[in-house]
């Protein structure tokens, strides 16, 4: 799989006390979402500014496309936001997009499919001025998109926005995902990466704690809830089984972690061999959110 981006030990220091980017490595692939997860401050945005030419680096790399091209010309082929959408709140829509096609040399045309793309064709005529914060955003990445670009880069593309706007630029990123496009996100907000990523860095005060497929970093912590009518038997029984590393009280059921992923059918056999019968057996993963706060914990 082409690779479009990639980082080599990328640091950012500033005034000389303030470290935000440590020692950072990661690659994007083409054709994938990826979310750059971490709280405020975790340096998320200077990462992003960094590979987009407008923060220097303090040290380490990284190149587009496999360094065929210089970071200028590869610039070309990528779309960004990483500010508050900035048009003109005298002009349309169609306006404020026409005029960013005579700055980057594209055919006019491409206006109408990309405001059909975010939902704001039948709006094309509004000036920017009367658009709500979700609408603006939407603009934005019409925008951003007009160029065809093979990766678009947003940061924090949701913040500021109500449910419903959270929810309409989510569907946008996966309209714009099934057409092939790469994207990477940074975003602080769990519940969003998992709904939209297929890859996910998590970075805490600049440093990177975690890289991979978001379902990995859900699927390796998996853990059972069960439930029998003599729960004490039951913990007693299933602390010699060798792959369990953990039980856990909840009310009137018991969580089980396990050192290594095991079919429920598995456990329940083992558990019937027994004597024991299980009222309640679920197979459960550990949200984003949880695998997040544990990291963060650690």
């Amino acid at each position: 799989m082409e690779t479009i981006l990639k980082i080599n030990n990328l640091n950012k220091i500033y005034n000389k006390r303030v470290h935000a980017v440590k020692n950072v490595s990661f690659e994007i692939k083409k054709g994938n979402v990826y979310g750059i997860l971490g709280p405020n401050g975790s340096g998320k945005s200077t990462t992003l500014g960094i590979v987009l030419n407008v923060v220097n680096k303090t040290s380490g790399d990284f190149e587009w496309f496999g360094g065929k091209v210089e970071t200028h010309d590869a610039l070309k082929k990528v779309g960004a936001i990483i500010e508050r959408p900035n048009f003109y709140p005298y002009m349309t829509a169609k306006e404020n997009l026409e005029l960013v096609c005579k700055i980057k040399g594209t055919p006019f045309s491409k206006v109408t499919e990309k405001l059909e793309l975010v939902g704001l064709l039948e709006r094309q005529n509004d000036k920017f001025r009367t658009y709500s914060l979700g609408m603006k955003q939407r603009l934005a990445i019409a925008s951003a998109l007009l160029n065809d670009p093979e990766i678009l880069i947003l940061d924090e593309p949701t913040n500021g926005l109500d449910p419903q706007g959270i929810r309409q630029i989510r569907d946008i990123i996966r309209e714009i995902a099934s057409h092939g496009t790469t994207i990477l996100l940074a975003s602080h907000l769990l519940d969003e990466v998992q709904k939209v990523c297929s890859h996910v860095v998590v970075l805490r005060k600049g440093e990177m704690l975690y890289q991979g497929s978001v379902n990995d970093m859900i699927e390796n912590n998996s853990f059972f809830e069960l439930k029998s009518n003599d729960i004490s038997k039951l913990k007693t029984v299933l602390q010699s089984h060798p792959a369990v590393e953990k039980i856990v009280d909840e009310e009137d059921k018991i969580l089980v972690y396990v050192k290594q992923d095991i079919p429920s059918s598995e456990l329940n056999s083992y558990l019937f061999e027994q004597n024991i019968v299980l009222e309640h057996l679920v197979k459960r993963k550990n949200s984003l959110e949880e695998q997040f706060l544990e990291l963060i914990k650690n």
